[in-house]
């Protein structure tokens, strides 16, 4: 099983920069930031299933566009999964006929472009060819999740946006084999401040984030903004412990 990242910016510019968007093999995405649209169509007909954290635009901008470009092309809907709180905000705020049309009733109810599934902290959805993805609880001003995917090769967590959060912690100290941690880290501590108030970690929220694991997975730290990634980097590397943490980046693939 393989993780592709497509976009792991906290912002846009140039062509490094692409919103939250994790590819697994090349059938599943982790959320749908604007990394997507640099996909080929025939890659883009591929996706059966999509694992949202949470409603922010950066991490949902493209789940209208892709189900609008491949709707007709695919045999099956293909499936958002995510609490239900974020999906009762897809439904109310994007796929409401205002700012998108209703995919869940295009062409008609019973055979939709797309549906929605519930999935709630601890539940573990099953995606054929022993890989499994499991909601694990996180902290932001929005509901939402990480997520533990998970293969013959171990598992690998992926933060999305979250504060400091000891139920996240607790969750990734029960995994055995954990292998990848990808952290979110937004902003640099001059910005701790804001980072408190928008539930965001910098680099001291991370460093007591770290401490508090317990096993050894190679960190990769996502969600930097662009003004201030050089910054936040060099506040990470200067933080000691058992952990080198090294910046995601585009076209990054993690084998498990």
């Amino acid at each position: 099983m393989k993780l592709r990242v497509l976009g792991c910016s906290g912002g846009i510019g140039g062509r490094d920069q692409r919103t939250t968007a994790l590819l697994v093999d090349d059938d599943v995405l982790i959320d749908a930031g604007t990394g997507v649209g640099d996909l080929e169509f025939e890659e883009l007909v591929r996706i059966d299933h999509i694992f949202v954290t949470h409603a922010h635009l950066d991490h949902i901008a493209m789940i209208p566009l892709l189900v609008d470009t491949v709707g007709e092309a695919r045999s099956m809907p293909i499936v958002v999964h995510a609490t239900a709180e974020t999906l009762r905000i897809l439904r109310s705020h994007i796929f409401n006929w205002l700012v998108w049309p209703d995919f869940s009733s295009i062409p008609d109810r019973h055979n939709p472009f797309l549906c929605f599934q519930e999935m709630r902290v601890d539940e573990v959805a099953k995606l054929g060819r022993g890989r499994f993805m499991k909601a694990l609880p996180a902290l932001h001003t929005v509901p939402a999740v990480a997520y533990q995917l998970s293969g013959e090769g171990g598992s690998l967590v992926f933060s999305g946006d979250t504060a400091y959060s000891e139920p996240l912690i607790a969750a990734i100290n029960e995994i055995p084999d954990l292998r990848y941690l990808l952290v979110e880290t937004a902003f640099p501590d001059a910005l701790h401040d804001l980072a408190l108030a928008s539930r965001h970690l910098c680099p001291s929220l991370l460093a007591l984030f770290l401490e508090r694991i317990k096993s050894n997975p190679e960190v990769w730290i996502t969600h930097l903004k662009p003004s201030r990634a050089r910054t936040t980097l060099e506040e990470i590397a200067g933080y000691c412990g058992r952990f080198s943490p090294k910046a995601l980046y585009n076209g990054l693939e993690l084998t498990l």
